[in-house]
């Protein structure tokens, strides 16, 4: 065990780390590797101490998140060769693992996610019984169907990882200090922090929270609550059992995923962790209202063998062997999770220069990889791929402590759950933050999450099957959407978009910022356009609506999801660019309501004595006016590509808004839609989503966004010196328009996709057309192979359907048509 005296060797860096475990320590390691001076890492007490050094350390290429699965794999690579660089060993085991299916639904969700494998590097297989028997002969075979094989998983000492990283910070001259216990923080006017401590202060460039189950503790003595809660987390070691010591190779860990534990070898026994039902875990809740206790560091919590009994006899019946075994050790530590399990992040919004690495449920497994994709970020001044699910801007106000807790729960309990597509999870909901219609619907629709807030997926009607069923497969709301759909395309639908991010800039500089930041030009007053804010890598960071209402008065409009994560890349703009403007986040306090097809003019027209028709209210154009005596701000565009108008307006008008709008549209037959017909909608005409088909990982030339990007305007936009040379290299992938041959299941999104028995590409989104009777999805594949007519496969649970590259859209939009009408041309529908 090493010892140090606490000092604080300077009072300047770069980069302050609070706090010491495999996170941190591995973000001190990257930064000072890549060469980044002045790099300090403050512990209150010893290395390791936390949640790190009773981890029982899985590593594993397994992650149902596409990019999540890039950090797994960085990590075990660096894992693989860190005691060669350091000299320091790392008790690195690499016996594979086997998630076990015992389950048809389980095989099913196997075959699920090995359509997403194909297009990653790292060896995933999906193998028979037979295979599994022969890796893992303690098997009760009867239970088992097939297993999900990750040859180069394992587990690694946690002491000794964090240990390795440390040696090798120091060797890249980064300074790891402890015992320094950080009692304050400061921020100044200019951007650089005061790090309080008991031996004195340090000013740092930006401060970097990795503190563990202290972070709430952190973020506090900024105004932040950061919404984390432990969780008891149990597992227990056996001693020797004979029929263990007398394998010649080690066991791969095994994952029972109905049993709800993992098991590995450990020494000549086994070491099982179980995950209990949301009933029976436990939080540290106390440590939320009170503080975590003063000196807890190395301390472990009472264990309750009772509470995981269910599991040890599920293991039991699965490995016979451990019938006999006695358990000679029980730990019971505290694990940190954020509401949904996934960890918190990257800068933080509305604090300058304060990131954070927190909410870590594997911190093991993700250590190496996260520490390199932050240092990356910090160095570069934008992330070298897209990890949006992590984005610590995804929590909000509306996060309570409740909320937390409810969702911990769930999320602890609900670790073995089968993974569905569109899956819902119903703790904690509904939050505080409701649209002004969610009393009126919620009866009559299913709903689903996003960003905090509810919103209608699918209406029900009496002859359906009500409730959220999800399958892997079409299930029951897969024809109540066909008719919503029809809705919109012969008559009108109504549509409740109020969780859409809603900001406000205005000021002197207001233009001069936006032609900054967006690769559109802008807007003139009265206008609307869709604009992008592109990386200075020239991929694409975000897609907004953006219309000019008043003179140098913009209202910006962005996805429920991208609201924070919009916001903080806006905010630092200005900040870097000392704009003088002033930006109001609207997101709570407007409620916007679509309403789209054939008849939506006819509707509104009822409403209102301002002229609707196309001559006076264009396409894209945005105006003031009051519908049935309420102020809205209607902007004449919809996400589905038909006749349609979004009206904004304020949150407590939306009950009035709604009602009249429904009320004028009775004899036009006027119906509620959700987001699954928008998105079939959306599919059809062809247009793009943030978040799938472009976002980090894309640049907008090979999503196809040429016509929103204007290379050529004189300011010079984020990103338009690499987008010129992008342009000069030439495209190596494009994003093509695909129909399918399927049966009873669609694309969703994320499928590899084949050609002559080789992956070549991957979906980006898919969904049922209703239109074309098939399936549609759009697809990244090599420029070569990007040609309409090419014929691909998609692979969907584990076949290859027949693929065709189609010319996009499938349906025309309304303007579109309009203008080939007035043209003379039939359009297609």
């Amino acid at each position: 065990k090493e010892t140090q005296s606490p000092s604080l060797g300077k009072d300047r860096a770069d980069t302050v780390i609070i706090g010491g475990g495999c996170v941190g320590v591995s973000l001190a390691y990257h930064l000072a590797k890549a060469g980044l001076k002045d790099v300090v890492l403050l512990e209150k007490s010893e290395l390791t101490a936390g949640s790190t050094w009773h981890a029982a350390g899985l590593t594993t290429y397994f992650h149902p998140g596409i990019n999540l699965k890039k950090i797994h794999s960085y990590s075990i690579k660096l894992y693989e060769k860190l005691e060669e660089e350091t000299g320091q060993a790392v008790g690195f085991h690499q016996p594979g693992s086997i998630r076990i299916a015992s389950t048809p639904t389980r095989v099913d969700e196997f075959k699920y996610q090995m359509t997403r494998a194909g297009w990653h590097p790292t060896e995933q297989y999906l193998i028979t019984p037979e295979k599994v028997q022969e890796l893992f002969p303690l098997l009760n075979m009867d239970m088992v169907l097939a297993g999900l094989y990750n040859p180069g998983d394992g587990h690694i000492d946690p002491y000794s990882l964090t240990m390795a990283l440390a040696a090798g910070a120091r060797k890249c001259g980064a300074q790891l200090n402890y015992p320094v216990q950080v009692t304050n923080l400061n921020s100044r006017s200019d951007g650089t922090w005061e790090v309080e401590t008991p031996l004195g202060i340090i000013r740092a460039k930006r401060i970097v929270n990795t503190a563990g189950f202290w972070a709430r503790e952190i973020g506090k003595m900024i105004g932040l609550q950061h919404p984390l809660i432990p969780v008891h987390h149990q597992y227990v070691v056996t001693s020797t059992i004979p029929e263990v010591k007398a394998l010649k190779t080690e066991l791969p860990v095994i994952r029972d995923l109905e049993g709800s534990y993992y098991l590995r070898q450990e020494r000549d026994g086994l070491l099982f962790g179980p995950y209990e039902s949301e009933e029976k875990m436990k939080l540290q809740d106390s440590w939320v209202t009170n503080g975590v206790p003063p000196g807890f560091g190395k301390e472990l919590f009472e264990s309750d063998l009772d509470r995981i009994m269910e599991h040890i006899e599920a293991a039991m019946e699965m490995v016979p062997v451990l019938k006999n075994a006695d358990i000679i050790n029980t730990i019971a530590g505290p694990i940190t999770y954020s509401p949904d399990i996934l960890p918190m992040v990257g800068p933080h919004q509305g604090v300058r220069n304060y990131w954070v690495a927190i909410g870590f449920g594997y911190g093991i497994i993700h250590a190496g990889g996260i520490g390199k994709y932050l240092s990356d970020w910090i160095l570069e001044g934008e992330p070298p791929f897209d990890l949006i699910e992590l984005d610590p801007n995804r929590y909000g106000k509306w996060t309570t402590t409740e909320y937390t807790a409810a969702k911990a729960r769930e999320s602890y309990g609900f670790n073995n759950i089968v993974g569905y597509p569109k899956e819902e999870r119903f703790a904690g909901r509904p939050t505080e933050r409701t649209s002004g219609l969610y009393d009126l619907l919620k009866s009559k629709c299913s709903m689903g999450f996003h960003a905090g807030w509810e919103q209608p997926h699918w209406f029900y009607k009496p002859e359906d099957e009500t409730g959220y069923r999800p399958s892997f497969r079409r299930t029951n709301w897969f024809d109540p959407v066909g008719r919503e759909y029809k809705q919109v395309m012969e008559k009108v639908g109504v549509i409740d978009l109020s969780p859409f991010g809603k900001f406000k800039v205005k000021g002197t500089d207001s233009v001069k910022l936006l032609d900054h930041l967006f690769a559109n030009v802008v807007p003139k007053v009265g206008s609307t356009n869709i604009s992008h804010m592109l990386t200075p890598r020239g991929k694409v960071y975000a897609e907004l609506t953006v219309s000019q209402l008043y003179p140098g008065e913009f209202m910006l409009v962005t996805g429920s999801g991208s609201e924070l994560h919009d916001l903080r890349w806006i905010e630092e703009e200005v900040t870097r660019g000392d704009y003088k403007v002033e930006i109001e986040n609207m997101t709570d306090e407007m409620g916007v309501l679509g309403v789209a097809g054939p008849y939506a003019r006819q509707i509104l027209q009822k409403l209102t004595s301002e002229d609707l028709s196309d001559g006076s209210f264009k396409f894209l154009q945005s105006r003031h006016l009051k519908l049935s005596d309420i102020a809205v701000t209607a902007i004449r565009i919809s996400y589905t590509g038909e006749l349609g108008w979004e009206l904004y307006h304020r949150k407590e008008d939306s009950v009035a808004l709604y009602s009249a709008i429904m009320e004028a549209g009775q004899k036009e037959g006027i119906d509620n839609f959700g987001t699954y017909a928008l998105n079939a909608l959306r599919l059809e005409k062809g247009f793009r989503a943030w978040g799938a088909e472009m976002n980090c990982d894309t640049n907008p030339l090979e999503a196809g966004l040429e016509y929103f990007v204007k290379i050529n305007k004189p300011a010079d936009f984020t990103g338009k010196q690499a987008l010129k040379q992008i342009k000069e290299k030439g495209l190596k992938r494009r994003l093509v328009y695909l129909t399918l041959e399927t049966d009873n299941v669609d694309p969703e999104g994320n499928e590899s996709v084949w050609h002559n028995g080789k992956v070549i590409g991957n979906t980006t989104s898919g969904s049922f057309s209703y239109s074309a009777q098939q399936s549609l999805a759009f697809a990244y594949v090599p420029t070569e192979l990007s040609k309409v007519g090419q014929k691909l496969e998609v692979e969907l649970l584990g076949k290859n359907y027949p693929a065709t590259i189609i010319e996009e859209p499938l349906v025309l939009t309304e303007p579109t048509r309009m203008r080939l009408q007035r043209k003379g041309e039939s359009p297609k529908i």
